[in-house]
């Protein structure tokens, strides 16, 4: 009953965003040596949502996560992963899922304290 308020919706989706961002994060730094690799980034959260379905945003089925290319220089190798970039994106989806965390915390305050417990 209370997945399908927005506020719900709107939490989960950012934590599977956020999740999927430390995924693409990792594989770049996995791959940081080898040559010609390109550094990959996941489209914005904002993006992301307004492509979405509401089944998607209901948690079923895969969200439209479009992977771009992350735009950093090449090295001499040909790869452009650059770990102090992808530090800081690691960073930027720890804290998009601690907030989506928070805000579906406050969310679930607000309700119990409206019907009293």
């Amino acid at each position: 009953m209370f997945d399908r308020l927005e506020i719900f919706q709107l939490a989960g989706g950012l934590a599977r965003h956020s999740a999927a961002r430390q995924a693409v994060v990792a594989q770049n730094i996995a791959n940081a040596d080898t040559p010609g690799y390109r550094a990959r980034d996941v489209a914005d959260f904002a993006e992301t949502w307004r492509n979405m379905t509401a089944e998607n945003r209901l948690g079923h089925g895969d969200m439209p996560m479009r992977v771009l290319d992350a735009g950093t220089p090449a090295s001499p190798n040909g790869n452009t992963v650059s770990l102090e970039f992808e530090m800081l994106r690691g960073i930027e989806a720890q804290r998009a899922h601690d907030r989506a965390l928070r805000v579906y915390g406050s969310a679930m305050t607000i309700l119990r304290t409206s019907i009293g417990r």
